[in-house]
């Protein structure tokens, strides 16, 4: 008999993977297509979302190509957050997709953060403190700069909306992939009668709402023809890549986080029951009925990259090798990196300052500092960073967190995975499995299908973990780096950081 199995879709930022689980969580075949992403300077970032698709198209059409007599029994998408399209009704884009990188809605949060009581309101009903990340702010930039775009019959999408409406013919999606729009009432899982006013739009501009786990529709012909799949196919309900990480790490309760170290550093604290703080932004989790208290510092693997592009002129094809280089000369160095500290606001700061006019800096810089310390300070700082996010959320939640469930392209490092144990205080443990966002989505889809009764069974079988990282002799060290210093460079640089921002601007 065929050996059953699951297709996990991530629809990430740069790209689509396509994972085939068993019962058991092994990856029985894999496909990848890339995304371009194009930069509008200095703020804006689109992408053609008819990409969306075909990379989804291609990267599954691989993995049916070479599964042999596998038998595909369901398909769950993740994918990127915040990203959104307007189509028209039949699924045609209007124009390019925003990404969620795209900060041209300044204007428009600076509006909303004018009025204290509007703030709380949106904090408390969505989950989300205003700031540049939440597509609502980006509608409302683009419905000022292209009405047009907004005149007739049309769709608001996020990504697996989208993919939905090119999957099963229908405009649905699920609240977890649709409440990091900042557009969803988290007490009622109903779209937000305010946020959906400030926004201009109506229910009917938007995809009906389902719980993650649900069955989302059956795969049409033409999807089933392009992606070497049976017709009729169960697709169900995912969620977006954070949620679906954080349930491919297997966090189904308290005491260990997810942490992803991608392009954003996230991390996501497990909760039963709805709540907001300011140390936060609130989701939905992907296990129906859970939420995840989610922490987000937007430059991750993003920041090494720009020491990489930007100050040694390394070509994206050399990046790897550039990095193990830059990781045997850092190892070699005590904690604190020669007396040179980062704070890693490359992109903004989310929790727990919410300042969109923050800005990275290096501090401490000397004579004899070089690549490798700038590296090593990089790390330390996103370290130093989720120490204080995650005794944020702590004292929040009244939640301990023993330990981090590492992923992320910067999982790979020996160096950094022990920094964050060290500066944190807490054990790091890596996820057996690098794709914990497709992970996440094929939990979902094997319990959609019924290959498992329920989420925390499907959790046990498909689920591993790998090496761990404990703190070890430098932990103190980095305790005073984190008290003596780290704690006080935001407050002390915030005034100039603001004001640079009138600079930005050619």
């Amino acid at each position: 008999m065929a050996r059953p199995v699951v297709l996990g879709i991530d629809c990430s930022t740069t790209g689509a993977r396509c994972v085939a689980w068993d019962a058991q969580g092994r990856a029985v075949a894999e496909g990848r297509s890339s995304i371009p992403l194009v930069s509008l300077p200095p703020e804006g970032y689109e992408q053609d979302a008819e990409r969306w698709w075909s990379a989804v198209v291609e990267a599954t059409a691989s993995v049916t190509a070479a599964l042999g007599r596998a038998r595909v029994e369901g398909l769950c998408v993740a994918h990127q957050r915040e990203t959104f399209v307007v189509a028209d009704a039949d699924g045609r884009p209007r124009r390019p997709g925003v990404v969620w990188m795209d900060e041209r809605c300044r204007p428009q949060v600076a509006r909303v953060k004018a009025d204290p009581a509007l703030c709380a309101r949106l904090h408390d009903t969505t989950g989300k403190p205003p700031c540049l990340t939440p597509s609502l702010y980006k509608i409302m930039y683009l419905r000022e700069v292209e009405g047009s775009t907004f005149e007739g019959d049309f769709i608001v999408a996020d990504v697996h909306a989208f993919l939905a409406r090119r999957l099963t013919g229908l405009w649905r999606t699920s609240t977890a992939s649709a409440d990091p729009t900042g557009l969803v009432d988290m007490r009622s899982g109903r779209w937000s009668a305010e946020a959906l006013g400030l926004a201009g739009l109506s229910e009917r501009h938007l995809p009906e709402l389902l719980p993650p786990g649900a069955l989302l529709g059956a795969l049409s012909p033409e999807a089933a023809r392009a992606m070497g799949l049976s017709e009729g196919l169960p697709v169900i309900a995912g969620a977006g890549d954070g949620q679906a990480a954080g349930l491919g790490a297997g966090i189904c309760g308290p005491g260990r986080a997810y942490l992803n170290l991608g392009t954003a550093v996230v991390s996501g604290v497990w909760s039963p029951a709805y709540r907001v703080d300011p140390a936060f932004r609130t989701l939905f989790g992907a296990a129906p009925g859970s939420y995840f208290c989610e922490t987000d510092l937007k430059g991750g693997t993003f920041t090494l990259n720009w020491l990489l592009d930007h100050f040694m002129g390394v070509e994206p094809a050399g990046r790897d090798e550039a990095l193990a280089a830059l990781e045997v000369t850092a190892s070699a160095m005590a904690p604190g990196s020669s007396g040179l500290i980062a704070l890693p606001y490359w992109c903004g700061v989310m929790n727990p300052h919410w300042d969109d006019d923050a800005s990275g800096a290096l501090l401490g810089l000397r004579g004899h500092h070089g690549p490798a310390h700038v590296y090593r300070a990089i790390l330390e700082g996103i370290a130093m960073e989720q120490r204080l996010h995650t005794d944020g959320v702590e004292r929040a939640v009244n939640f301990s967190v023993e330990d981090f469930v590492v992923m992320g392209g910067g999982a790979r490092s020996d160096l950094w995975c022990q920094i964050v144990a060290d500066a944190t205080g807490r054990r790091v443990v890596r996820a057996a499995n690098a794709e914990a966002t497709a992970l996440g989505a094929g939990v979902l889809a094997a319990v959609g299908v019924g290959m498992h009764a329920d989420v925390d069974a499907a959790v046990a079988a498909m689920i591993s973990y790998g090496e761990v990282f404990a703190p070890g002799g430098n932990a103190a060290r980095y305790a005073d780096l984190y008290d003596e210093v780290y704690a006080g460079v935001y407050g002390a640089l915030q005034g100039a950081l603001s004001r640079l921002t009138r600079f930005l601007s050619p």
